[in-house]
């Protein structure tokens, strides 16, 4: 009787043995699928079986491990890649917001351009008919000027003012102060024009408009350089380069769990914000300067208003102009007599008879309807709107570590969470704050300074910043020296650079800055980074399941332990 009852012992502990030895198979088969799900690497770098981890530098465990070195390595690079994704999909909502306003700014900036251009060759054919039928090119050639003025064209203002009326002048000359049968030749109608600057037959008209454009241009020029450096800021912080103390511990909170079978935990809360803000340290940095961005942009919003108000200027360029024209037609005698003594009598063309004359010299008619009347206050308006939007995210930069811990990251309160070690109920490490200077007592990632990168955005936010201040005035031209490009940094390196980047051969961390010197030119990347936001949102896991996961490798480690003397005799048996 002694001897079946030992051998039904030893047999039942083989069971035990051999179903300990599926439940780790089991383990590791969960892994591999959501290896495969997240497309992390080929299977074949998965261990068949839970193996030793002693070959493993960041996930290392007492336990056996579902983890291999090349496992560790790819978990790394995806733990990167989730987190840029995730940075790129929590900005996409404000940089769309930016994007989408510089495209509506500049479009309403074109309809009050060829509004205004409409409303003065109306308001001058009304006026003056012969006028304004061969004044027409010199309209439209004004008011383009002045759009590419207001899209980042390095104009003198003053100069592409003057030169409409330097043109203006022998036609008003021609019919207005000394008409005649026929046209003024070319030759004296040149004459005429180079005086323009000298009589001044316009009077203080050609420097009010100028002073007008310049200065409302230049708030509106600022405005849309301002919007495109704010665009280039979150392309800058969307692309960041980790340190290499940071993609350790992202590997550490995100994919080390998995090597324990552990694939549905997650970070305890307080453990994740010591990850993120340790990673995202220089981000923060970015805040102060981020708020003060969104005050100078609403205080040069406010200013723009009288004088500075761009969409009042251009919609009273036809009544500036009208007002001219009258002015030099009350001058007539007097202009009259200083052009009879600087070019003579005038010369005019001998076959052109007085019908052909009011019939615009041959020229076809312009075909001109009164033109609609807007609001006036349409980019008033939309700038309201945009800031009042843009006011959600002042805080943007400060409490993105928080935000993204909270929202998705982090485990629950009250649940089992991952403390980088092993499944606890709570974490119990101290919580640093955010910035550079917090960092140093951070238990989790070592920050040894300020990303180079982010230090060069900070100093064009600081630039900017003073200039929407009206602290610093530019000259006319000089917004160039902060106009950038659409902030693509991929292929930009800060910090370290290892092995693990990937980076041999990327130009040693050299940092080129592009400048694009056209407004008009720039396309604000809006949809490029949204194909790269996919996330696979896993359940956390129930609390007692994932304790007893963890406990049943060491279960089963000392089932072994006993059973394995009494193998030799079942088998012989």
């Amino acid at each position: 009787m002694g001897v079946p009852w030992t051998r039904c012992v030893v047999l039942l502990a083989w069971c035990c043995c051999c179903g300990f030895g599926l439940g780790r198979a089991n383990k590791c088969d969960e892994v591999r699928k959501v290896f495969q799900l997240r497309q992390i690497g080929p299977n074949q770098l998965l261990p068949l079986s839970p193996r030793p981890g002693s070959d493993l530098q960041v996930c290392t465990s007492k336990n056996l491990t579902c983890c291999t070195k090349k496992m560790e390595e790819r978990y790394q690079l995806a733990a990167r890649r989730d987190i840029q994704n995730i940075l790129q999909t929590s900005s996409s909502s404000l940089k769309f917001l930016i994007s989408r306003n510089v495209a509506a700014f500049q479009e309403t900036f074109e309809v009050l351009m060829r509004h205004a251009e409409n409303h003065t060759n109306f308001v001058l054919q009304e006026s003056y008919h012969i006028v304004a039928e061969h004044a027409a090119g010199a309209v439209r050639e004004l008011f383009t000027d002045i759009g590419l003025f207001l899209l980042g064209s390095e104009l003198n203002v003053d100069e592409l003012v003057q030169r409409f009326f330097d043109a203006l002048f022998p036609l008003v000359y021609n019919h207005l102060i000394n008409p005649g049968l026929s046209d003024i030749s070319p030759s004296y109608a040149e004459c005429v024009r180079s005086l323009s600057r000298e009589v001044r037959p316009f009077g203080g008209a050609p420097g009010l408009l100028a002073d007008q454009i310049a200065r409302s241009g230049v708030s509106g020029k600022l405005l849309l350089q301002a919007l495109h450096l704010g665009i280039e800021v979150i392309n800058t912080t969307d692309h960041l380069q980790l340190s290499r103390e940071c993609r350790r511990a992202l590997l550490k909170m995100h994919y080390c769990p998995h090597c324990q079978g552990l694939t549905q935990s997650k970070p305890c809360m307080g453990y994740c914000l010591n990850v993120m803000r340790g990673c995202l340290a220089s981000m923060a940095e970015i805040d102060i300067h981020w708020r003060e961005f969104v005050r100078s942009l609403e205080g040069l919003s406010a200013r723009m208003h009288g004088p500075q108000d761009l969409e009042q200027v251009l919609l009273g360029v036809h009544m500036l102009i009208r007002d001219a024209v009258s002015h030099a037609q009350k001058n007539g005698p007097r202009l009259s007599a200083q052009v009879h003594k600087l070019c003579g009598p005038p010369s005019r063309k001998l076959s052109q008879s007085v019908s052909i004359q009011h019939s615009g010299g041959g020229r076809e008619s312009i075909p001109l309807k009164a033109p609609v009347k807007i609001s006036g206050d349409s980019l008033a308006v939309r700038r309201r709107d945009f800031l009042n939007s843009l006011r959600l995210y002042r805080t943007y930069y400060g409490g993105l570590a928080d935000q993204l811990c909270g929202s998705e990251l982090a485990s629950g309160d009250g649940l089992s969470c991952w403390n980088g070690t092993e499944i606890v109920k709570s974490y119990t490490l101290r919580v640093v704050g955010n910035g550079i200077k917090a960092q140093s007592a951070n238990p989790e990632v070592k920050v040894k300074g300020a990303d180079p990168v982010i230090n060069q955005i900070i100093d064009k936010l600081k630039h900017i910043n003073q200039l929407l201040q009206g602290k610093s005035i530019p000259k006319l031209g000089s917004l160039d020296q902060i106009e950038t490009g659409s902030g693509d940094t991929e292929g930009r390196y800060s910090g370290e650079c290892d092995d693990e980047d990937g980076c041999s051969g990327s130009g040693g961390g050299e940092f080129k800055r592009k400048v694009v010197s056209r407004v008009s030119k720039l396309s604000p990347d809006v949809t490029g980074d949204h194909k790269h936001h996919h996330h696979h949102h896993h359940p956390p896991a129930d609390d007692s399941k994932v304790v007893d996961t963890s406990r049943s490798f060491r279960l089963t480690g000392a089932v072994w332990v006993l059973a394995l003397p009494c193998l030799h005799p079942v088998l012989l048996w």
